[in-house]
């Protein structure tokens, strides 16, 4: 008799959930490209735009990637992704600003990877744009906040966007339709592990 009630009362519940879940998807009429803010302390934030990487190549639709400030060409999403007819993949950086110790180098470095960043967010045949890292280039004053925003306002209207990087700006969360702010709550490193070959390269 306990397990009949519990099951009924679960299954009540469901169909309440499923009524409120229907009625959202029935209210989201608008299609449009989206910008995406994938940002915090945590793990995971390039890997999850690549993953929408693979969704959109899963759909047959082109791609733009864009690396600032990470200079090496060596990791795994590289080797999978650059070969792909769909992908334009770019490596924009020379490395992490600790490792580089130039200011002058690094903004003349982004500066050049803006000038693809702008073709591509200029090109409706583009679907994805991803712009990893983006958030250090104004953080360390590499490139105009506010260019890039514009730059981002005026993209094809369906063309999306995702930018990933630690210390996202109000102004940056403001002008997204999706931010996540991932966690930072434990990590291999802090232990003495070192990065490890399909998990962080």
């Amino acid at each position: 008799m306990e397990t009949n009630d519990r099951d009924s009362r679960h299954k009540a519940r469901m169909i309440r959930k499923k009524a409120v879940i229907d009625e959202k998807i029935e209210q989201a009429k608008v299609e449009k490209g989206v910008l995406l803010i994938l940002t915090g302390n945590g793990k995971g934030k390039s890997s999850s735009a690549f993953g929408m990487v693979a969704r959109s190549l899963g759909h047959g639709m082109r791609v733009g990637v864009a690396q600032f400030i990470k200079g090496r060409s060596d990791t795994g999403e590289e080797a999978f992704f650059r070969e792909h007819p769909l992908v334009s993949w770019h490596v924009l950086g020379e490395g992490f600003t600790w490792n580089t110790q130039d200011r002058q180098r690094d903004t003349d470095t982004a500066m050049r990877g803006w000038e693809i960043v702008a073709g591509m967010l200029q090109d409706p045949a583009i679907h994805l744009v991803v712009l990893d890292e983006l958030t250090y280039t104004f953080k360390y004053g590499y490139l105009d906040e506010q260019m890039v925003l514009d730059a981002i306002a005026n993209r094809p209207p369906m063309q999306h966007v995702v930018i990933t990087g630690r210390g996202a700006s109000e102004a940056l969360r403001n002008a997204a339709d999706t931010v996540s702010e991932l966690m930072d709550v434990k990590h291999a490193w802090r232990a003495g592990i070192k990065a490890q070959a399909g998990i962080d390269l």
